[in-house]
Parts: structure tokens; C-alpha cells; sequence
């Protein structure tokens, strides 16, 4: 039997057109028309997209299941229109060994709903220091190597991580933090931080790991990739380190392209690491989405508990939920508005993860069945109250918003499905 998804606008060839979309055996096959037996699915007024990718994001099990799971955490990313998603490492146990490895494997294969991939450590504990992974043992059950959550803080270790997982073909995926900069900071080093007797955190601590990681990488010929940049300084290290050829990528999130540190609140939501920064940052990331030096959003969904996130912007844990508002919120604020395309959207939510990460095939024949279908039209307010997460801490709750999940398939299965979606037989 195969389902026919009809009258979308569908992305192919990095452009919507209306078609159909044929499923069969969860897999995309030629299309024709319907047979007895076979289901129709009418997406007349609604866009069709390959499935979202996010490279960054927290699902805290094994070890901090009280913020989020596998299941919760996978539930909403289906609700946001991801269809894979790959979970960093500051874990108990981190993912070090296989056998640690396997105890995020084991409730990823009971209960999510999306595909859920994990970054192996790239040293032992996630420290940031010491002893390195054993990459080779766990490479083939891992995207990527990461410590996110601490930087690597030695070159010499950081040059021998590279010049190991390189041999394996993946990426080393970078959280870059100096802790001898930070001086006990948790928002950015700026106005609001000096007028309000906060403590701040330096854009050097940041943009000066960025540098030295991206001459290792240079050095090594590792597949380096910066996480959440925020500066400025960040942006054109790795402008430059493109031009020059290096296997370089980066990426941002909705909050450092539509928030600065203007819209900081004494509020918890409004605290995550690196922290919101400049307005002047702020452009330089738009400018390198634009110019395609930022090549990946990523949400960086990283729940707390409520009572976590309610001790104000010095005592609160540092992190917020993304994936349930980033489409509509980037869709409004920047499609909408000029700044980017659609199609320019989609490249950076789905075709470039997919692409730098090996993630995905997009929607052509013979892929796996993975795809959202977004209305465009719907208009909300951004509510926490309604996110499948068991985090509610956002920075854009009461915004309003265009575009909707309307379904999420997952290899031929809907892994969501909005109450208002007709399913015609």
C-alpha cells in the first residue's frame, strides 16, 4: 500500500513547486495515481518540507531524566518538525565507552519517535581535560565527537583529538569556552551586564578557542564544526578559515539571530550559554546566515526544571528550550520579513545538517520517508504551556508567530500529527 500526499507545495531541487509525494514501505517511491486500497492525505494550502535536522540538542538521559527524556524530548522535536536530531553528551554516564554509549542507545530504541543520534565525548567524563575517547570503538554508533558544556581547554590535547577522530571520518564538534576568561560571568560582558551589577562573559572566551581550534583543525585536516557562535570575532574566523579552505562549519541559534542583550529580563529564560550578546554580534550572525558563512541553525534545546529556571538570571540554570518555536519564530522574523527566503530557511534547518552530518537524503526517490508539512498561514502565540517538552523556559514566550506543524513523518510513520490534519482514505 502506498500513501499519497497531494496538492502540497513541495521543496525539491531547493525549490517549492505543488506536487504529490508518494510512501511506500517508509521509504519515498515514483508517484503514479492511487490504487484501491492505497491512502490519500490532502495537503491542499499546506508546505511540504524534508524533515528538520537539528545537530544540538539535549535530552538529558541517562542521568537528568527530571529535565527531559528521550520520549518527552523526542515527542517535541516531532511537534517542531524534526525528524533527526542528535543529543549531546553531558550525560551520567557520558557517553564514553560503549558501554556507556549503550545506555543512552537502549531507551533511544524504546521510545523515540524521531531519529535520535548521540555524540560520543571527546574526552573521558566529558571533562574537557584529561584522558581522551577511544573514538574508534564507538564511531559507528556516534554523529560526531563533542564535549559541549566545557571547552577543550588544552591545545596539545585538543591537537591529539583531532588528529585521532579524524581517522574515523567524523567530526569534532566544538563547544569553545576559556574558563580563565569567564570570572565566574553567566550574561554577555556588556551594557545590561554593567548597569544591573551582573558579572559578565567576554566575547574573548569564545572567539579565542574558535581561533585556535580552526588552526588545528587546519593543521590535522580534522571536520571541524563551532557550535552556538555568537560573536562577531567568531563569524569571521570562520569566514576566513572558508576561504582558505579548511573543513570548517558552524552554526548559531534562533535566540543569538533575534535576541540581544537589550532584551535581557531578571529572568531565568532569558539565561543560556554563550549568553545573548551585542547588537553589533547580532548583525554579524544575520550577515553570516545570509553570506552562508553560518551555515546550520540549531536550537540547543537544553530543558531545566521549572524551579531551575526560577532563581533569576545569577542563580538560574543556564540553557532554554527551542525545538517546538524555531521554525515558526525564524519563518516569522526572518523569512517573513525579508531577511532570508524560504528556501534559504530550509537549507539552514534540514539540507545543510543533513549534508555536513551525513543525516539525510532530502525528498527524493529511494530516501527514507522523513518530512514535515508545515502550515504557513496559521498564526499563534508562542505558549510553553503547550510544548510536549518537559521544558517550558523560552525568552519568546507570548510572541506571536506564523506557521504550524501540521505533520511530522518519520520513515513513512507520523511521528506527529496537529488535531486539525485530515487524513482522507
Amino acid at each position: 500500500m502506498k500513501t499519497f500526499y497531494i496538492n502540497a507545495e513541495i521543496f525539491r531541487g531547493n525549490r517549492f513547486e505543488k506536487g504529490v509525494l508518494a510512501v511506500e514501505d517508509g521509504r519515498i517511491v515514483e508517484g503514479g495515481e492511487p490504487c484501491e486500497g492505497d491512502r490519500v492525505i490532502d495537503l491542499e494550502g499546506l508546505t511540504l518540507m524534508p524533515g528538520l535536522v537539528d545537530v544540538h540538542v539535549h535530552f538529558r538521559e541517562p542521568g537528568f531524566t527530571e529535565k527531559e527524556t528521550i520520549l518527552f524530548g523526542s515527542r517535541a522535536a516531532a511537534h517542531g518538525g524534526y525528524t533527526t536530531v542528535c543529543t549531546m553528551p553531558n550525560l551520567n554516564p557520558a557517553p564514553d565507552s560503549v558501554e556507556n554509549l549503550e545506555r543512552q542507545l537502549e531507551p533511544i530504541r524504546r521510545d523515540a519517535v524521531v531519529r535520535v543520534i548521540p555524540y560520543g565525548c571527546i574526552t573521558r567524563g566529558q571533562k574537557g581535560c584529561g584522558e581522551l575517547v577511544d573514538y574508534p570503538s564507538i564511531a559507528d554508533k556516534v554523529v560526531g565527537f563533542s564535549d559541549d558544556g566545557r571547552g577543550v581547554q588544552e591545545e596539545s590535547l585538543m591537537e591529539k583529538a583531532m588528529s585521532e577522530v579524524v581517522k574515523t571520518g567524523k567530526p569534532v564538534v566544538a563547544h569553545c569556552e576559556v574558563n580563565d576568561l569567564l570570572h565566574g560571568g553567566y550574561i554577555h560582558d556588556g551594557i545590561y551586564c554593567h548597569e544591573h551589577g551582573h558579572k559578565g562573559i567576554c566575547s574573548e572566551s569564545e572567539w579565542q578557542q574558535v581561533e585556535r581550534d580552526i588552526r588545528l583543525a587546519e593543521k590535522t585536516g580534522c571536520q571541524y564544526h563551532v557550535c552556538h557562535v555568537s560573536t562577531k570575532e567568531s563569524v569571521e574566523l570562520v569566514r576566513q578559515a572558508k576561504a582558505r579552505g579548511v573543513k570548517v562549519s558552524c552554526e548559531t541559534a534562533p535566540h543569538y539571530l533575534l535576541l540581544t542583550e537589550n532584551d535581557l529580563q531578571e529572568d531565568g529564560r532569558f539565561k543560556m550559554n554563550p549568553p545573548l550578546r551585542s547588537v553589533e554580534d547580532n548583525l554579524a550572525l544575520i550577515n553570516g546566515v545570509v553570506d552562508g558563512t553560518i551555515e546550520v541553525v540549531a536550537t540547543d534545546h537544553a530543558p531545566h526544571t521549572a524551579e531551575q529556571k526560577s532563581r533569576g538570571l545569577q542563580g538560574s540554570a543556564m540553557g532554554i528550550v527551542g525545538l517546538e518555536c524555531a521554525f515558526p519564530l525564524l519563518y516569522t522574523y526572518m523569512v517573513k520579513r525579508g531577511v532570508i527566503s524560504l528556501e534559504k530557511l530550509v537549507e539552514l534547518m534540514s539540507v545543510n545538517p543533513s549534508r555536513l552530518f551525513s543525516l539525510g537524503e532530502g525528498l527524493r526517490v529511494g530516501a527514507p520517508a522523513d518530512f514535515t508539512v508545515m502550515d504557513l498561514n496559521a498564526e499563534s502565540v508562542i505558549d510553553p504551556d503547550t510544548f510536549l517538552s518537559k521544558g517550558r523556559s523560552t525568552p519568546f514566550a507570548g510572541w506571536k508567530v506564523a506557521s504550524k506543524t501540521m505533520l511530522t513523518v518519520v520513515g513513512g510513520v507520523i511521528a506527529y500529527k496537529d488535531e486539525h490534519m485530515q487524513i482522507i482514505k
